[in-house]
């Protein structure tokens, strides 16, 4: 059976369904790119960021690092330099704002992956109404064989709807395994610099080498 036949006689449910599986794939490879794309911590930067602190000079860590773990070090530098005193909420709310990005498209996904097998069977339903009420019109004298394909004809949305959520499901499955991998990451580095933080004067690298006063914040747990 080629996709027109599919088509033809899986009606506009099977369109639907195709519908999801481009939207899903278009999201799905997106979100590859992304994850492929996002820099990741150098091999030696919690030995920079341990060193930089234990040493008082936060400001040395470099500001050209990239990635989430970084952006929210990088953040909680910024933030306790200015003066910020409760540096636990700042990792949280940095945390969760590198966390919806990672996961931007998510929730179409699962919305996809969950309502394509209700869609599916919804087309066989509308499929097995037509083949009755066909019998219904004959008067009850229905050839088998007749009804039989008008039946397969039915089930086949619901086949099209399992082969759509399956892979998306799968897939999302994938991309949340990448998010929560990186967001692990993310609260190692936030933790290394709020248990780590020392009282002391941390002289940032800018051209009058301005200085500020430090105070050693709690302990980040489940921040993000």
């Amino acid at each position: 059976m080629d996709w027109g036949d599919l088509i033809n006689k899986g009606g506009p449910v099977v369109l639907l369904l195709i519908g999801y599986s481009l939207v899903a794939l278009t999201i799905v490879v997106e979100r590859l790119l992304y994850f492929t794309s996002l820099a990741r911590p150098a091999g030696d930067f919690a030995q920079q960021v341990q060193g930089a602190l234990a040493a008082g000079r936060a400001g040395r860590i470099k500001n050209d690092l990239r990635g989430p773990e970084a952006s929210v070090v990088l953040g909680l530098i910024s933030a306790a330099a200015a003066g910020v005193k409760d540096l636990g909420q700042v990792a949280s709310r940095l945390g969760s704002n590198e966390l919806q990005r990672m996961e931007r498209g998510f929730r179409t996904l699962g919305i996809l992956g969950n309502t394509a097998p209700l869609l599916g069977l919804l087309g066989t339903i509308i499929g097995m109404i037509k083949a009755f009420m066909v019998i219904e019109q004959a008067g009850g004298r229905v050839d088998a064989q007749a009804l039989a394909g008008g039946i397969w004809e039915a089930l086949i949305t619901t086949g099209v709807g399992l082969a759509v959520a399956i892979p998306i499901l799968l897939l999302l499955h994938l991309l949340e395994g990448l998010a929560d991998r990186r967001t692990r990451s993310m609260r190692y580095y936030a933790s290394l610099v709020l248990e780590q933080w020392q009282p002391c004067r941390t002289t940032e690298d800018t051209d009058d080498q301005e200085t500020a006063e430090m105070q050693r914040p709690e302990v980040l747990t489940n921040a993000f």
